[in-house]
C-alpha cells in the first residue's frame, strides 16, 4: 500500500495534512497539495480563506506572529537533499533563503536600489567585491528590470514605479539563489501595464524556479497557471487542471463550483 505521506518522488514540495491555528483559531485544515519543477501553481479562493496562511507555512514565516501553531508536514527536496521543514531538516534562515517570499505591496528598503540587493548579499552570503557587483547585475536582469535601473542604481528605491519596485522585490529574493518562489498576490497592487510585465516574467521564471502563488484575478489564473488548487474556509477544496484552461467559461465555471 503506498504511503500518502510520503513526499512525492518528483516534487519540489511535498505537504501533507497540513493545518495552522493562530491563538487556537484554524486557518488551514488538513491541506495536501504538491509542488512540482517546472510548473506555476496557483492558490485560489475567497478572502480569508488562509491563501498567505497556506505560502508562509512552506517556509515557517507563520510562527514569526504569535500563538501560532502548526501540524503535519512539508517535505522539501533542495540540493539533492528531501526533508521535513517542521522536523529540522534546514535552519530558518536557510529555508527562508531556499524559499523566497515576495509579498503583495513592495517591501522596498528606505535605501538606494544597489543597498537593497546588496544589503542581504552581504549578510546572508557574505558576497562582497566584484562578486556583489556581478550578483546584483545578474538578479536585475533576471527580474527584467536592470536595463531600466542600470544607470540609476543609486538612486532611492522608492523613487521607483510600483511595478518596478516589485521586481526590485523580486530580484532580491532571486539574488539569495532560491529554489522555490512563494508570491503572494504579486500583482495586486499594480496597473495594467506592470502586472503584464510581471505576468511575462512569471512566465519565464517558472522554466528554473517551482513557484506557488496566489492570485485573486481568475483571468491571471488562467493565463499563468498550470494547476489550480481552490481554498475555501481553510480546506483545499479541489485541484484543478486540463483542457479547461482554453474555454474561459468552464473554468470559471469550476472555480465558483469549488467556491
Amino acid at each position: 500500500m503506498e504511503n500518502t505521506l510520503a513526499p512525492s518522488p518528483r516534487a519540489t514540495a511535498t505537504i501533507r495534512d497540513l493545518s495552522v491555528a493562530f491563538s487556537g483559531k484554524t486557518v488551514l485544515s488538513s491541506v495536501n497539495l504538491t509542488l512540482c519543477p517546472g510548473e506555476l501553481t496557483v492558490i485560489v479562493g475567497p478572502s480569508g480563506s488562509g491563501k498567505s496562511t497556506l505560502l508562509r507555512a512552506i517556509n515557517r514565516l507563520n510562527e514569526l506572529f504569535p500563538g501560532c501553531r502548526t501540524r503535519g508536514d512539508v517535505w522539501v527536496s533542495l540540493d539533492g537533499r528531501c526533508g521535513n521543514v517542521y522536523d529540522g531538516f534546514l535552519p530558518l534562515p536557510e529555508l527562508r533563503r531556499k524559499a523566497g517570499m515576495v509579498f503583495q505591496t513592495p517591501g522596498v528598503r528606505p535605501f538606494s536600489i544597489r543597498k537593497n540587493l546588496a544589503m542581504p548579499l552581504k549578510t546572508t552570503l557574505g558576497i562582497t567585491g566584484s562578486t556583489l557587483a556581478e550578483r546584483i547585475e545578474w538578479a536585475l536582469r533576471e527580474a527584467s528590470l536592470c536595463e531600466e535601473v542600470k544607470d540609476r542604481l543609486n538612486d532611492g528605491a522608492i523613487t521607483l514605479s510600483g511595478g518596478q519596485q516589485q521586481r526590485l522585490c523580486l530580484a532580491r529574493a532571486l539574488a539569495l539563489e532560491p529554489q522555490i518562489l512563494l508570491l503572494d498576490e504579486p500583482t495586486a497592487s499594480l496597473d495594467f501595464r506592470a502586472t503584464q510585465k510581471i505576468e511575462q516574467l512569471l512566465k519565464r521564471l517558472k522554466e528554473r524556479y517551482t513557484v506557488l502563488a496566489v492570485s485573486h484575478s481568475l483571468s491571471q489564473t488562467r493565463r499563468l497557471a498550470d494547476k489550480v488548487y481552490v481554498l475555501r474556509e481553510g480546506v483545499v477544496g479541489q485541484e484543478i487542471s486540463g483542457e479547461c484552461w482554453q474555454d474561459p467559461k468552464a473554468f470559471e465555471k469550476l472555480i465558483e463550483d469549488a467556491f
